[in-house]
């Protein structure tokens, strides 16, 4: 390999995104299904790419003064997402609802013609994933799935690099999540107001128990827990730069340590097999050892090292060659990604992150959890 470095994304400037060009006559008007702090932060996005925010839709008193500040000046709002879907102004929506509610919700918008800005992960399951994908293809609606690591030029720059053949052939994906996060839920009455009956919607019906409505992402009838939320990630950027498709079948361990009372757990270790590749997949959210995410990719003439402040490559064997041959800096990108799906509202062409990459994402942390659940081997039904 020849030792050289791309430093700031120089090197690679042509494979950032352009940001959407609008004028004033074809500004994309959106309305943002679901106002907790992710879509508030991507409602941001949209604005600073030039959109509109024309309404928000959300069942939470305290999430609604929250969200109209987002949105900015103007914003109508709805208790029932489905009155926002009715206005005929409103080009697109963001949603960002907790996962059981993204197939509903996005039938919905796809019914009153909107295009869609969906959050990960896509589904709360295989099937459903399938349904989605052929409700989407029946439509000529434009679908971007919000993994910005699709757009981002940090990850761009390594997936090129990967296509050059540098790692050889890659045998391995170790990925993995370490916070300090866990802490017992807070199960204390709620501030303001909540639709509870809303919140639930295809889930079963309960009691109002606060921690599952503040803490959703850990309980199995609103999520897949980390394994999908961090999982859809990671596992996205092993399968998309080794294009293996999706696993052949995965087993899973793990337990709740800190996050007492959650029902997924805050420690696991996923295993999937590929055929000719391997993949781990460990997420700790009780010790911050190398905080954050981190995917290494092994392969017989080098290893990649890609996290949120870019990647190095070493070249084996790593004894003798400590130094990286290749380095690049740069965060992920939510504006890239947000930017992206505003150009396609206008060009009509897909975009980076289309349902079938959504699906096939989601797909190993699904049958992990599967393994999970049935404390077995689980081979996989595609």
């Amino acid at each position: 390999m020849q030792r050289r470095r791309f430093l700031q994304g120089a090197a690679l400037a042509p494979m950032i995104l352009p940001q959407a060009a609008r004028g004033a006559n074809d500004r994309v008007v959106f309305g943002l299904i679901g106002a907790g702090g992710r879509g508030r932060g991507v409602t941001g996005n949209f604005r600073e790419a030039g959109a509109k925010c024309a309404a928000i839709a959300e069942i939470y008193e305290p999430n609604v003064a929250a969200g109209l500040k987002a949105a900015g000046e103007g914003a109508a709002v709805y208790n029932d997402y489905r009155e926002l879907l009715d206005r005929k102004d409103i080009d697109a929506v963001l949603i960002a609802s907790p996962d059981h509610q993204h197939a509903p919700m996005l039938y919905a918008a796809l019914k009153a013609g909107k295009d869609v800005y969906l959050e990960k992960p896509m589904s709360h399951s295989i099937e459903q994933g399938l349904q989605m994908i052929k409700a989407v293809r029946a439509t000529k609606q434009v679908v971007q799935i919000g993994m910005q690591r699709r757009s981002s030029p940090s990850v761009l720059a390594a997936k090129s690099v990967v296509d050059q053949g540098l790692l050889g052939s890659i045998y391995l994906g170790r990925v993995q999540w370490f916070w300090n996060v866990s802490r017992p839920l807070n199960n204390t009455p709620l501030p303001g107001n909540l639709d509870w009956e809303k919140f639930l919607g295809p889930a079963p019906k309960r009691p109002l128990e606060p921690m599952r409505f503040r803490s959703w992402r850990y309980f199995w009838d609103y999520s897949g827990g980390n394994m999908t939320d961090q999982g859809t990630h990671l596992m996205d950027v092993v399968q998309w730069f080794t294009g293996s498709g999706v696993p052949k079948s995965a087993v899973c361990q793990g337990f709740v340590y800190g996050m007492v009372g959650a029902e997924t757990p805050d420690c696991f270790n996923a295993t999937f097999e590929y055929g000719k590749m391997m993949a781990t997949w460990t997420l700790n959210y009780n010790n911050a050892y190398l905080n954050g995410w981190t995917i290494y990719l092994h392969g017989n003439k080098g290893t990649m090292v890609l996290d949120n402040d870019g990647f190095q490559i070493y070249e084996e064997p790593w004894q003798k060659n400590r130094t990286p041959v290749y380095e690049f800096k740069g965060a992920i990108s939510t504006q890239a990604h947000v930017n992206n799906f505003l150009d396609c509202i206008k060009t009509r062409k897909e975009p980076n992150a289309p349902v079938e990459v959504g699906h096939s994402a989601v797909y190993a942390p699904h049958l992990a959890n599967l393994a999970y659940h049935q404390k077995r081997e689980v081979k996989s039904p595609a």
